[in-house]
């Protein structure tokens, strides 16, 4: 037998070979998302070394920590699940999001429920989101510039909400709303008080702003706006 004919049938032994480490790769890699992660999670080189927490205003990074509760032991290619159920409970967190950066870093992103006002409790004031909800800030540590509210009012409460979203410009210069009837309120607004109903809405209070403009440029300042009538802004002058 020739040398050729003895080395075809080698050839084609290694080709067969090849052909066949290569199909085992191609389902290796193609069974990866399942057991990837659980034979990554076995080595120190993904181990957590590092938490990136993004978008914490209000909460502390040390209650972040705290709450994902992570050892030396974590790898960043442990469920996100669990941690992100961990944070979500709390009050100050409105939405969680974890998500891994190689080799070792896990980023928690967080959009917190924002204070609207400052409601005066037996405790003192304490800080209250648009939800009617008492958040968890430590007014002596973390001051916070809002509207005083002489009681937990849902109704007020939602409005400062939604005035904080759509007319942030009127929201900051709130200082206070006092109620003072079923249906009526004042609003402090840089010191010039205005009345209006309870079911006030934000396009209506901005009514308000060519009123003061037009006053201003006649040298006026009102010393009180009324919007408890339909169409109108009446301006009390001093």
């Amino acid at each position: 037998m020739s040398d050729d004919a003895e080395s075809a049938p080698r050839g084609w032994s290694r080709i067969r070979v090849r052909l066949t480490l290569i199909a085992a790769g191609l389902v290796l890699i193609a069974g990866a998302p399942f057991w990837g992660p659980l034979l990554m999670r076995q080595l120190s080189f993904f181990r957590v070394r590092k938490v990136e927490i993004i978008g914490a205003r209000y909460v502390s990074v040390g209650e972040v920590i705290d709450r994902l509760h992570i050892d030396t032991t974590a790898s960043i290619w442990d469920p996100t699940g669990p941690l992100a159920a961990r944070l979500a409970s709390h009050p100050q967190l409105r939405r969680v999001r974890v998500r891994r950066k190689l080799p070792g870093t896990l980023v928690v992103e967080v959009d917190e429920n924002l204070p609207v006002a400052l409601v005066a409790t037996n405790d003192g004031l304490r800080a209250y989101d648009a939800r009617g909800v008492a958040l968890p800030i430590d007014l002596a540590r973390t001051p916070i510039d809002a509207p005083v509210l002489p009681r937990r009012d849902l109704g007020i409460l939602s409005f400062l909400g939604l005035l904080r979203t759509e007319a942030p410009a009127l929201y900051d210069r709130v200082s206070e709303i006092r109620i003072v009837g079923a249906d009526e309120v004042v609003i402090d607004l840089d010191g010039t008080p205005v009345r209006a109903m309870r079911d006030v809405s934000t396009a209506r209070l901005a009514e308000i702003e060519p009123v003061e403009e037009d006053l201003a440029r006649r040298g006026f300042r009102a010393a009180e706006l009324d919007l408890r009538y339909k169409d109108q802004v009446i301006a009390r002058l001093p």
